[in-house]
């Protein structure tokens, strides 16, 4: 038969306290340190298999913000009253037993008064033995990941499934509203199953925690090592160097190449300051990647080769003629472009300031119909080397034009 009880409510903001969890409670509330000393005014409580004839008694019960007060709370025996190590007053309880919350009532103090019953559990058997087992070791996992050898000894010396089922609420992985549906909860096997699912679901989340923390730990060793060997092989090289006499380096190369390159004036200038800042550069910044990307390309051009136009307006036409049947539209704006491209260039205007005329042909139509033909034929007949850049595909000027140096 259950017992009913009567005692001062301590309302518990946010949080839960399981039986058998054992707390400190400041006791700067005016709520808090009502229900304490209403508890203390009343005097020893008088549960069954509760040796507390010294102690006061008082109700937890979780008030959490979606919720309000909970209907079960836990009956607690205030163990110590003192100062916690903050400096404030406090108290230490300890959870005994889950009380389900009746009417409310009169007592001493200006404490919340209210009946209520001591919930009996049920389930225990051999099905909840072999659920403390899995919960024991899977919370062991969890304490070992943090180090809490200490933790970890004192729980492996618990056997009462209802005791090792409620020492879920030390768990901080778990939310105030699922520590109170352990608190609901009267069944041993439910309350089992419920902390089971959540650790495992915490030890998977941790385990992923801990492979990219690995990851991510990983690269870095190894970008420093990167780091380190290559300063430990430019200190070598630039000792050999001193030694031999040979202080020819991929810096110094470049340099070399870009003073026999012949390039123009802007170009060999921002060459040179591109090949001192990958002097300045480590070795282990992307920068250095790029900067021998760009000064390989320019080094490739061929800034100093030039094929002359070759402006014969009958011998294209007949070129396109050959090359083409019909289009006349087409091949006469052809060799209208050519031959004005032509009068410039006998009247000493093919190129003005180091550019050519701005005139460029465009080609438009759908595919197979002889655009890229054409342009083969154009090329043939000034004597130019014909190049086919396909751009399909081609949505942003960047990807044609390059990225700072790529």
């Amino acid at each position: 038969m259950s017992e009913t009880l009567t005692l001062p409510v301590l309302p518990l903001d946010d949080e839960v306290v399981l039986p058998g969890m054992v707390v400190p409670i400041e006791l700067t509330d005016t709520e808090i340190r009502g229900a304490i000393d209403a508890a203390r005014n009343k005097g020893p409580g008088q549960v069954p298999g509760i040796h507390s004839e010294d102690k006061a008694q008082v109700l937890l019960v979780p008030r959490l913000a979606e919720r309000g007060l909970a209907s079960v709370g836990t009956l607690a025996v205030v163990e110590q009253l003192g100062r916690l190590p903050s400096g404030e007053p406090g108290a230490v309880v300890r959870g005994v037993s889950r009380v389900r919350i009746g009417s409310g009532t009169t007592g001493p103090g200006a404490a919340l008064w209210v009946q209520g019953t001591v919930v009996q559990e049920t389930g225990l058997g051999g099905r909840a033995a072999e659920l403390a087992k899995e919960y024991k070791a899977l919370l062991v996992g969890v304490l070992g990941k943090r180090g809490a050898w200490q933790m970890i000894d004192a729980f492996e010396q618990l056997d009462d499934p209802s005791v090792i089922a409620d020492r879920a609420g030390y768990a901080s992985y778990l939310t105030a509203e699922q520590k109170l549906i352990l608190l609901e909860a009267t069944n041993v096997v439910e309350r089992l199953e419920l902390a089971i699912g959540w650790t495992r679901d915490h030890l998977a989340e941790l385990d992923v925690a801990e492979a990219i923390r690995k990851d991510v730990t990983e690269g870095m060793e190894k970008q420093q090592k990167e780091f380190l060997l290559r300063q430990q092989l430019a200190a070598v090289r630039k000792e050999l160097n001193e030694l031999t006499g040979d202080g020819d380096s991929e810096e110094d190369d470049y340099r070399a190449r870009v003073e026999a390159a012949n390039l123009p004036e802007k170009v060999h200038e921002a060459a040179l300051k591109e090949v001192g800042r990958l002097e300045r550069t480590p070795d282990a910044s992307p920068e250095t990647g790029w900067i021998r990307t760009w000064l390989d390309t320019i080094l490739e051009v061929p800034w100093n080769e030039r094929t002359e136009d070759a402006y014969d307006i009958a011998g294209a036409r007949q070129i396109l003629d050959e090359d083409h049947t019909g289009l006349d539209d087409v091949k006469e704006r052809i060799v209208e472009y050519l031959a004005v491209r032509k009068r410039r260039a006998d009247r000493g205007l093919g190129v003005i300031g180091g550019r050519r005329s701005g005139a460029v042909l465009a080609l438009v139509g759908p595919p197979g119909v002889g655009k890229t033909s054409l342009g083969e034929s154009v090329a043939r007949a000034m004597g130019r080397k014909f190049v086919r850049v396909a751009l399909g595909g081609i949505r942003d000027e960047a990807e044609i034009r390059g990225h700072r140096h790529t």
